[in-house]
């Protein structure tokens, strides 16, 4: 079957090391991606140690030990990159790896359709320049010292294709142990410089970080929003929500009262209002009750 036709098959990608996520969140995370995604025919947990309790769908797989290093299980996660070592994961299916701090309330399986060829690797965008030509040109221009970037909170891509990233990251390192050369600064960084020659952008009519659709540091903004209708009209179509940041966790989200505000370490806020959040702050409630 053609990897973007409705309910091709696909694997998920979920990666968890330390002791951050328990396992009940992952198997909520898994329960939520079977419920809508007809197409998802196996989930791999690549992990650093045995998970008790894990859902029965889960293929627990151990992390390569070169990407549990403690340098590259810091902020900017570049252990993350061990979904694209060689051996790691079957390459029979394209893959969707998925944060593990996100609600889904759509398929997944609907990304396949950005894969023009295996060769495509798609994210959310996260910087001014775009995936596409224009990001490809300044990449070539600027011999990849500029480039466009994506968030690593969703990625599309097909095991068989992408083995040249954990590759290449690996030569770097050997380069430089201190990951001062700068797309080895992060994971999606990296991702984004390596196979920016295929890189495509998920829309955010599919999917979103929290702090992007949600948070601002105009608080006035932050009410203003769900009176567009295009606004309105894209949050209804989201099928993913990644809560990033250290401070926007569904255990903080879940004590908090009406009108409380939160802000992140980038000056952002969030108000936890049902006008602000609309429909989103019953379905956080709803996806995390009787799980933190």
């Amino acid at each position: 079957m053609n990897p973007s036709s409705p309910g091709a098959a696909w694997q998920c990608v979920l990666i968890c090391w330390g002791t951050k996520y328990p396992v009940s969140i992952v198997n909520r995370l898994v329960r939520a991606i079977a419920e809508h995604s007809p197409g998802v025919a196996r989930f791999t947990l690549l992990t650093d140690r045995d998970r008790e309790g894990l859902d029965p769908r889960v293929t627990p797989v151990q992390m390569p030990a070169f990407f549990l290093q403690p340098p590259l299980m810091r902020a900017g996660c570049q252990a993350k990159l061990c979904m694209f070592e060689p051996g790691v994961l079957p390459t029979d299916l394209p893959a969707i790896y998925v944060d593990l701090d996100t609600l889904v309330f759509g398929d997944l399986g609907q990304a396949l359709s950005l894969m023009d060829t295996p060769q495509t690797v798609a994210m959310l965008q996260s910087a001014i320049i775009p995936f596409g030509p224009v990001g490809r040109f300044i990449h070539r221009r600027t011999q990849g010292r500029k480039y466009a970037r994506g968030n690593s909170s969703l990625v599309v891509f097909h095991p068989a294709q992408c083995h040249y990233i954990a590759q290449r990251f690996r030569e770097l390192f050997a380069q430089h142990p201190d990951l001062g050369y700068r797309p080895m600064a992060a994971d999606e960084r990296f991702i984004s410089w390596a196979a920016q020659p295929h890189m495509k952008a998920l829309s955010g009519r599919f999917a979103v970080k929290l702090t992007l659709e949600y948070m601002s540091r105009i608080r006035v903004w932050l009410w203003i929003k769900p009176l567009l209708p295009w606004i309105r009209a894209r949050r209804r179509q989201q099928v993913a929500v990644t809560l990033n940041g250290i401070d926007i966790k569904p255990e903080n989200l879940m004590k908090l009262r009406d009108g409380d505000v939160v802000t992140d370490n980038k000056g952002r806020a969030l108000i936890w209002s049902g006008w602000t959040l609309g429909a989103m702050r019953q379905r956080i409630l709803d996806f995390y009750a009787g799980v933190v």
